[in-house]
């Protein structure tokens, strides 16, 4: 593979370990997106601070793919914030926030780039095991199922040049979840059959092989990396 990569969300968790999983790999232009200020990754990775729900951010961030001066092979839908409340204490502003960074960003950035996507390209949404339901997290699983949608939606707008899937992480051991409550973390790790919290690297892995030619006839797909949780 030799190309440009993007990756948003990049300064932390899943996000930061595809973005390094990428910039390890060979001949790769990788470009990390977010908007926090600390975005600061290894000297492979160009860093982009931009606010993806800004009016100009996808513009922003395709300049810096043109820049780049090699194909778009890849990009990597990663940014997501949680906003968690029961249903009957969900403020509309925690709605609106969680479905406009999610999904919104995620489907304007994706429309931005995709003309300058290379014939064989990859996109891979990430979604989350939520999508399936999670108590307390109803603007959250809503936009992870609304992620699921897009991602089908738009494997067949693309196809047959562009292959768009999606991959759902479990519990994993990242800033996001290490927010949860510790009592309430042991439970869910409890309903695990592997007996264990999944790492970004598991994740960042599997998105790796979707973005490789490793994966080449698979389009359309939402890989959920939860330890089969799913199972239970």
């Amino acid at each position: 593979m030799n190309g440009t990569i993007v990756v948003t969300g990049a300064a932390r968790g899943i996000g930061r370990a595809i973005a390094e999983k990428m910039a390890s790999t060979g001949p790769l232009t990788v470009i990390g997106v977010d908007i926090a200020p600390e975005l600061a990754l290894s000297e492979s990775i160009i860093p982009v601070q931009v606010d993806l729900t800004s009016i100009e951010g996808p513009g922003l961030i395709r300049k810096a793919v043109e820049a780049s001066g090699s194909p778009l092979l890849g990009l990597v839908n990663n940014a997501g914030i949680t906003r968690d409340a029961r249903l009957i204490n969900l403020t509309e502003e925690d709605f609106a926030a969680v479905l406009e960074i999610n999904l919104g960003a995620a489907y304007r950035l994706t429309t931005e780039l995709a003309p300058l996507m290379s014939d064989g390209g990859s996109i891979v949404n990430i979604a989350s095991r939520a999508y399936l339901g999670n108590f307390g997290q109803f603007n959250y699983s809503m936009s992870k199922g609304g992620v699921v949608g897009m991602t089908r939606a738009m494997a067949l707008s693309l196809a047959p040049h562009v292959r768009v899937n999606a991959v759902a992480p479990g519990l994993i051991s990242s800033e996001m979840s290490m927010a949860i409550p510790e009592d309430i973390r042991e439970k869910m790790v409890d309903s695990i059959p592997l007996d264990r919290m999944g790492t970004p690297d598991e994740i960042a892995n599997t998105v790796w092989w979707l973005l490789t030619p490793l994966s080449s006839y698979i389009t359309g797909e939402v890989i959920v990396v939860g330890g089969g949780r799913s199972l239970s």
